[in-house]
Formats: structure tokens, C-alpha cells, sequence
């Protein structure tokens, strides 16, 4: 298993914990993006990777169930689908939005820092734990914030939300997204 397929299970698995554990009332309780419930967040990350994977390589990606009818099985649907697309996409590359890449080196740079922070997401809406990996929130954070003004100005994030400095690593990270710690 290459390093970036161990990652993306690193990250994904909290994801999953996540969802699994949501009490089936929580389900259109209010999530931190606006205008989205906790079933949106599991919808997003379902409706938009496999469109990634199948433009940029060509990769389609087995479908599950809605999200809407039943968001743990959609997740988990994605992501066995993106794990056996590691596992056999091997080292062939393909051309990303930020160059070539392989199967999962694009999921680490396109899809991992996604499921990282919709893992803080999804815990928020639910009243479940919000730590994230430390390792992962630096590597997010530090790679994102000299990118400051392109994320923003590509509409992915909303204003930046202000903490104080000394605040942690995961708080600078989440505020950054223009989410509220």
C-alpha cells in the first residue's frame, strides 16, 4: 500500500467512524456549511468524487445506495470503491488540475483534506468528538494557507473566521475553512 493509499485510510476511517455512529435522528440535523444538514456533508462527498475520479482519470467509480435513503451505506460504498481504485490503478498517471499524478496522489491532494475537515463536520452536527488527526490538520493547514486567496476567490471557501493566535492548529484549520470553532 503506497503512502498516500495509507493516508487516505487514515483519514477515511475517522470519516467513517463518524458516520457510522451518527444516532439515525441526527441525520438532518443543521451541519456547519450553511444551508446543509449532516446527510448533506456525506451527500457532497458522494456526489462530487466520483465525478473528479471518472473526468481527470477516467476512473468510474461503483455507486451505492442514496444518501439520501441511507447516508452510512452511501459513504461506505464510496469509499471500498475508492480503495479498490488504489489498489488498482497502480502507478499509471494521468493529468490533474495540478499535474500528473496517480490515482492516489490525486486523492490525497484533492480528496483527503475534504473528508479531514467534513470528519469535523460531521461531528459537529452530531454532538460527537471533534478531534481531528494532528499530523493530517498540519499537513492540511500548512499546505492550504499560502493558497489563501485562491481557495477563497474559487468560491470553495467562505471568509476566513477570526481566532485568537495562540488558538490550536485544528481551530486555525477550521476557521480558515470559514467555518465557526
Amino acid at each position: 500500500m503506497s503512502d498516500a493509499a495509507k493516508r487516505y485510510a487514515k483519514i477515511a476511517d475517522a470519516f467513517t467512524e463518524r458516520v457510522r455512529a451518527v444516532p439515525q435522528d441526527a441525520w438532518d440535523n443543521p451541519a456547519p456549511c450553511d444551508g446543509w444538514v449532516a446527510r448533506d456533508v456525506v451527500k457532497h462527498l458522494v456526489e462530487w468524487v466520483p465525478g473528479f475520479c471518472q473526468s481527470f482519470a477516467g476512473i468510474e467509480l461503483a455507486s451505492g445506495p442514496s444518501p439520501d435513503e441511507d447516508p452510512v451505506g452511501a459513504w461506505e460504498a464510496l469509499d471500498r470503491a475508492i480503495r479498490d481504485a488504489m489498489a488498482q490503478a497502480d502507478a499509471t498517471t494521468f493529468e490533474t488540475p495540478m499535474g500528473k499524478m496517480t490515482f492516489a496522489e490525486s486523492m490525497g491532494t484533492f480528496v483527503n483534506g475534504d473528508v479531514l475537515v467534513h470528519t469535523w463536520d460531521i461531528a459537529r452536527a452530531t454532538g460527537q468528538d471533534e478531534t481531528l488527526d494532528p499530523d493530517e490538520v498540519h499537513s492540511l493547514y500548512a499546505s492550504m494557507e499560502p493558497m489563501d486567496a485562491v481557495l477563497r476567490d474559487s468560491g470553495h471557501f467562505g471568509p476566513r473566521v477570526a481566532v485568537t493566535d495562540d488558538a490550536d492548529e485544528q481551530t486555525k484549520l477550521i476557521a480558515f475553512t470559514g467555518r465557526t470553532p
